[in-house]
């Protein structure tokens, strides 16, 4: 069907209808398709040089149109929490801050927007999935034996749970982007193979009881280590141990075993408690023995001097007056010795035994007396 106006009208005049005259145009309507494809037709040969699209020049603009509208595909926006990975022709320019940002569009470049303050977890030794909304929406974890099983120093069996939080490193997020063709992958396998290694150096025991806090952050270093050395562009957050326990089948045992040895742990710390409020008492009686003894010893050794130049005393008097001083010496020793006993008075010159006066009879009222004043 021509488009053209040499019929002195469109294709109604050409086709009439079955009533033999082609729809009309009301007067003061709007104008019909024909119409409007003409003019434009014929404004856009006034507008274009040389005739038409077909020229040259129209080719010209219309390929200067298609480039521009190629190069204004290549504004893109960068989230606060992204950064933007430039490259042209696969080969990394750099990275772009939040905002609006351009690189060439594709094929020449292209952008890979990375989420580097997101945070990822991982759980290994179980898997934990969301329960139907029937069940009020719980979690439930299913185990993983062939993840968390691992054995310990002392040869033993642990089955540990553990959850790795990590995210993308966002001061080399270009190495994330590069290096790594399954991130998730490869941040569980590095860090079920350093819980393995570190499990491995230490007994099932201590992995149970003291050890817990030194696992974590022991585990957490060896895998930031590990993926430093890859250069995987991740940055490790935190090493949580979900559960530590022992295999299924000698849990009760275990069970056993940890009981007991918060037993002897209470009993150390109750005699500990013993220990406190009994040492503290020996220690001072201790202290007071010596105490006294020290007091002993001085006092001896004063009483010792004491008599000993006492002794030199009386020696350089009995070398003056030897007689006077062995009568005072030997009237001083009975003294010392009589003078507790009863004495009894006996005249063995007379010709009889006379009576005896009873000293100590008449010494007893004046002790008595004294002793009630």
């Amino acid at each position: 069907m021509s488009w053209s106006n040499q019929n002195n009208g469109g294709p109604w005049k050409s086709n009439p209808g079955p009533w033999g005259n082609g729809p009309s145009r009301p007067s003061g309507g709007s104008p019909d398709l024909e119409d409007v494809l003409r003019r434009g037709k014929e404004r856009l040969k006034r507008w274009l040089p040389g005739g038409g699209i077909g020229g040259p020049a129209g080719l010209g603009l219309l390929a200067l149109a298609a480039i521009a509208v190629w190069l204004l595909t290549g504004f893109y926006t960068v989230q606060p929490n992204e950064v933007g990975i430039n490259q042209i022709f696969g080969r990394y320019t750099g990275k772009t801050d939040p905002g609006l940002r351009y690189n060439f569009p594709g094929p020449v470049g292209s952008v890979t927007v990375l989420p580097v303050t997101n945070r990822n977890s991982i759980d290994i030794g179980a898997v934990t999935r969301d329960e139907s909304p029937r069940a009020g929406g719980l979690q439930l974890a299913l185990d993983k034996p062939e993840e968390s099983l691992m054995l310990t120093g002392d040869e033993n069996i642990a089955d540990v749970k553990f959850r790795v939080v990590w995210q993308i490193d966002p001061s080399r997020p270009e190495e994330f982007a590069f290096n790594l063709r399954n991130p998730q992958e490869t941040v569980k396998a590095v860090a079920e193979s350093a819980m393995r290694e570190v499990i491995g150096k230490k007994n099932l025991s201590d992995i149970l009881t003291t050890d817990r806090k030194v696992i974590e952050p022991a585990v957490q270093d060896l895998i930031q280590g590990v993926l430093n050395g890859y250069k995987a562009g991740v940055l490790i957050l935190q090493v949580q141990l979900l559960s530590v326990d022992p295999p299924d089948q000698v849990i009760a045992a275990y069970r056993d075993v940890t009981s007991a040895q918060q037993d002897l742990q209470r009993q150390r710390n109750e005699a500990d408690a013993y220990a406190n409020s009994v040492v503290p008492g020996a220690r001072g009686a201790a202290a007071q023995i010596l105490q006294e003894a020290e007091g002993y010893k001085t006092q001896a050794v004063q009483e010792a001097q004491g008599q000993a130049s006492r002794f030199a005393q009386v020696y350089a008097q009995y070398k003056n007056a030897p007689n006077v001083t062995r009568e005072r010496i030997y009237l001083e020793t009975m003294e010392t010795v009589l003078g507790g006993a009863q004495k009894v008075i006996i005249d063995g010159k007379g010709p009889g035994v006379v009576p005896y006066l009873p000293l100590g009879s008449l010494d007893a009222p004046k002790a008595q007396t004294g002793g009630e004043k």
